[in-house]
């Protein structure tokens, strides 16, 4: 998650957040395309595996350390470009023993190899880098470290990078369309701190220096903003989980003034996984567990490693981001950035414009969770509560290959149109299947928004390509204007893209009819003085015509 949702003023604030940051109001830049495009240094080689190992001290607010990257060649060539931002620097770039020459413009550095890169070979590259790097002003909404201390006094230091970008503290291929298939994080800390980062725990280190470091494995591929590192005095319970896959190993590590309200309220989490896999199928990484982390800042969706900062409060903050009341059942920061484990994490955009694909199946999770735990009536009321969030300013996707999102309409918007298409389907174990099914289908891989609408288009069945058009790319939210006039119902869709078809139920004397509106106005006989109304799970506006 990297915008959010708590009080009317925040949305607004969101809303600006996202229009600035689509790129709606400057021009893009060198740097933006060396960023956010599939450069012909990258194109050529494909990730397979990174080993980072980074010492954090604490004491100068400095990072040092390097990330070693294996990859497959798949054309070839003979410049790569590895991303790290400022002011961190890299100081040395070898393969094969051999130092290699670089050189930097602005965030982006372009190495040239010596070894003749082939076809088909596995080949290494290590990248050495120090320096102080930038500090996150307001986490998770700006990225950097943010270097805080504990009630007691001691260090708590943690990472948040998404959108800015994980090279903005270590070096890496920084584009969401290509992942490790695994990784190894080495991250060395002072002893008497504990380190949390993603997968499992291999070991801990006691070295010479009075630090320790510690050894975490990811055996999934993993989106580099999934990537974290949460240094802390921290305390560890866990239990185990009964899912759909087997026993899943759950593992909290929260600051140990919170231990003894984090073991009451943490069954959240069973919870969670209760209505999500249902929902959404198994939990898409078993073999590194789950982890949920204590840190300064609201929360965050790295990969089996979430991070919680929600003051032990349902809602968000204690406020309901519905304004409905079911909101008051469940913590938002549990259920929504939990549930990017299935969108966000197993399946990542692969342009940053994309990022509805995570962000409207992650609010669209938390309908889904009230709707399992409370019944139907109560998500639906949850998921229209959350139009009041929605400012319709720009669209829901961003600008490709600039490294820039869509506007913040990607959560609450998102999770209508998810809401709208399953009236649509109109048959809830269908629906349930669909997305299971996209679950599965896209399972750790990386897409595009046309791979998403293509599936969803031939597993319901439906020709929806006007339909993602309306709520995807245009501001505007269908008009279904009407009028009763004596025996005749006359309708039609107002403010749509050219060709929406969408069909509406409607209640015409209290009794459920399907609609299939046009641009074009369409009559049909009805018994007079006849009374419509709009089924309200459908994400439009309803104008009768008043003659």
């Amino acid at each position: 998650m990297r915008f959010s949702r708590c009080s009317f003023l925040t949305v607004l604030a969101m809303i600006v957040l996202a229009t600035s940051v689509s790129g709606q109001n400057r021009p893009f830049t060198h740097q933006d395309t060396l960023r956010g495009a599939v450069t012909k240094e990258r194109v050529w080689w494909d990730l397979t595996y990174y080993h980072l190992e980074v010492k954090v001290n604490p004491a100068d607010s400095t990072l040092k350390g390097q990330n070693t990257i294996n990859y497959h060649v798949l054309e070839p060539y003979q410049v790569l470009q590895i991303d790290l931002q400022a002011p961190l620097k890299i100081s040395a770039i070898y393969q094969d023993n051999k130092n290699l020459e670089f050189r930097q413009d602005g965030n982006a550095w372009f190495v040239q190899l010596k070894k003749v890169q082939k076809i088909g070979e596995i080949n290494e590259l290590t990248v050495q880098y120090d320096g102080r790097p930038l500090i996150s002003r307001n986490p998770p909404w700006s990225g950097g470290l943010s270097w805080r201390k504990d009630k007691s006094g001691k260090p708590f230091i943690v990472t948040t990078c998404q959108g800015d970008g994980a090279s903005i503290w270590w070096p890496c291929k920084d584009h969401q369309y290509d992942e490790p298939d695994s990784m190894l994080i080495s991250v060395t800390v002072p002893e008497k701190l504990t380190d949390v980062s993603n997968g499992r725990l291999r070991g801990v280190i006691q070295n010479a220096d009075h630090t320790k470091t510690y050894k975490w494995f990811v055996s999934n591929p993993i989106n580099n903003y999934g990537v974290n590192v949460n240094i802390a005095d921290y305390a560890h319970f866990s239990e185990k989980y009964q899912g759909e896959k087997g026993v899943l190993d759950c593992e909290y590590y929260v600051l140990k003034e919170n231990l003894e309200k984090a073991k009451s309220y943490f069954q959240e989490v069973p919870r969670m996984f209760k209505a999500l896999e249902f929902w959404f199928g198994p939990y898409p990484f078993y073999e590194d567990g789950f982890k949920l982390v204590e840190v300064p800042y609201p929360g965050m969706e790295h990969q089996s490693s979430v991070t919680y900062g929600n003051g032990y409060k349902f809602g968000y903050g204690g406020r309901d981001v519905s304004g409905s009341g079911w909101g008051d059942k469940f913590d938002f920061i549990i259920i929504h950035e939990s549930s990017h484990e299935w969108y966000g994490n197993s399946i990542t955009s692969k342009d940053i414009a994309d990022m509805w694909i995570h962000e409207s199946f992650g609010a669209y999770s938390e309908t889904l969770f009230v709707d399992y735990h409370y019944g139907k009536q109560a998500g639906n009321e949850y998921c229209i509560g959350t139009r009041k969030n929605i400012g319709n300013r720009t669209p829901v996707i961003g600008p490709y290959n600039v490294n820039r999102g869509g506007s913040g309409d990607m959560y609450s918007k998102g999770a209508n149109m998810l809401h709208t298409l399953r009236q649509m389907v109109d048959n809830d174990e269908k629906f349930r299947s669909i997305i299971r099914g996209l679950s599965a289908k896209f399972y750790h891989q990386t897409e595009t928004t046309e791979q998403e609408e293509n599936y969803l288009s031939e597993a319901t069945g439906m020709k929806l390509k006007f339909f993602f058009d309306q709520y995807l790319r245009n501001t505007k939210i269908p008009v279904f204007e009407y009028s009763v006039i004596g025996k005749v119902l006359a309708y039609r869709w107002k403010d749509c893209v050219a060709g929406f078809d969408m069909p509406l139920k409607i209640k015409i004397n209290n009794k459920d009819k399907w609609v299939y509106p046009l641009g074009e106005l369409t009559q049909i006989q009805v018994d007079e003085n006849s009374t419509v109304k709009v089924d309200p799970a459908f994400y439009v506006t309803p104008a009768e015509i008043k003659q």
